[in-house]
């Protein structure tokens, strides 16, 4: 707990830092574009949450040295290994000039570096003709370097409201910490705590309020460990199910399969030009309809984070399940379904305008 309680610390002071002199790196680090088609701020935000969060993790990695050397080396190496999505990330928030192919090729550089240093590797996904072909080193190579890469990528979509990406991590992270104390894996189980400690410090200044953002760094470098961690508990310990972290992570993943889809065979466009149309923007703009027309930057900041709840629901249909049956293939695979089913219900009530009354959120009369 105690390395919870420093990732937390650190990431809390550190955020804070940032937002109290915000004024002083604005012209660099500040989110400025109120008009585009993913922008729901009212007013310039600082967009480097991830600063505090990795400095929170790296913290608490070295705090944990003295005690756990073997521990604190192993995860202050998966973070050494994660710079590369990190940076990435960094520099477009900064520049806005790194382009969304150059940001995955930098997080698939992250995900080759843990896989030839850390060897962490996608050794099973519980189907047998394909674990088969994940002996061979080649083909467990490319599946792991594309696994974390579209994960860290997924992280980021979801990334649109105020606590929306950051309380969804900080549940897949506590879920990595139970079933890692379960297993008795020491590496995931301080990884994980220590992540859900700096996120949280995080969240606190970006739920309600929004007073920072994530970033493309913060984003690409949560999804980074969440990917890498759940391969290495799934690695290491063969009473964990590979379909375990597929329905852990079934949100973000579906998220991003259905906007591809929806992209390039309903809209006929290119999937990676950004839209208005993703689930949370949906919920927005249609089940929000308390704040519809209101342009004061209070009401607008309100139905924003108002918005994040709804999908917190939705993810723990995935997170929840995930957690009871760990171990349990069939199970895991059942529940895959039911939440892709639950998915595209929603999605499609909400875009014919079919949404259950009580889903709407209404301004109250007065």
């Amino acid at each position: 707990m105690l390395s919870f309680a420093l990732g937390f610390l650190v990431s809390l002071l550190i955020t804070l830092l940032i937002v109290r002199y915000a004024h002083l790196h604005e012209k660099f680090s500040t989110d400025t574009d109120l008009s585009g088609v993913q922008k729901f701020h009212v007013h310039p935000v600082p967009r480097i949450g991830g600063v505090g969060i990795l400095l929170g993790l790296i913290a608490s990695a070295v705090q944990l040295h003295h005690a756990y050397p073997a521990v604190s080396g192993g995860i202050l190496g998966l973070i050494a290994c994660g710079m590369p999505a990190f940076g990435s990330g960094m520099i477009e928030d900064l520049t806005k000039r790194v382009s969304p192919l150059a940001r995955l090729v930098c997080t698939m550089g992250a995900a080759a570096l843990a896989y030839f240093l850390l060897d962490i590797a996608v050794t099973r996904i519980s189907v047998p003709p394909l674990d088969f072909l994940l002996s061979y080193a080649v083909i467990s190579c490319a599946v792991t370097v594309l696994a974390v890469a579209a994960l860290a990528n997924a992280i980021n979509i979801i990334d649109g409201f105020n606590g929306l990406a950051s309380m969804v991590a900080f549940m897949m992270f506590a879920s990595l910490a139970y079933v890692a104390f379960q297993v008795s894996d020491p590496v995931v189980l301080s990884a994980s705590f220590m992540m859900m400690g700096a996120v949280l410090g995080f969240f606190i200044w970006n739920f309600p309020a929004g007073l920072i953002f994530l970033g493309d760094g913060g984003a690409y470098f949560i999804g980074f460990m969440l990917a890498e961690l759940s391969i290495m508990l799934v690695m290491r310990n063969r009473d964990v199910s590979a379909w375990y972290p597929v329905l852990l992570f079934m949100y973000p993943i579906f998220e991003t399969c259905f906007s591809i889809y929806r992209k390039k065979f309903i809209r006929g466009m290119s999937p990676g030009i950004p839209d208005g149309v993703h689930l949370h923007m949906l919920v927005y703009k249609r089940l929000m309809r308390w704040a519809v027309g209101a342009r004061t930057a209070r009401e607008l900041t309100r139905r924003n984070s108002l918005t994040s709840p709804y999908l917190w629901l939705l993810c723990l249909i995935a997170v929840v399940p995930a957690t009871l049956f760990w171990r349990h293939t069939l199970h895991l695979f059942c529940f895959v379904v039911v939440f892709a089913a639950t998915y595209v219900w929603l999605y499609v009530s909400i875009v014919r305008f079919k949404s259950p009354r009580w889903m709407v959120v209404r301004k109250a009369k007065r």
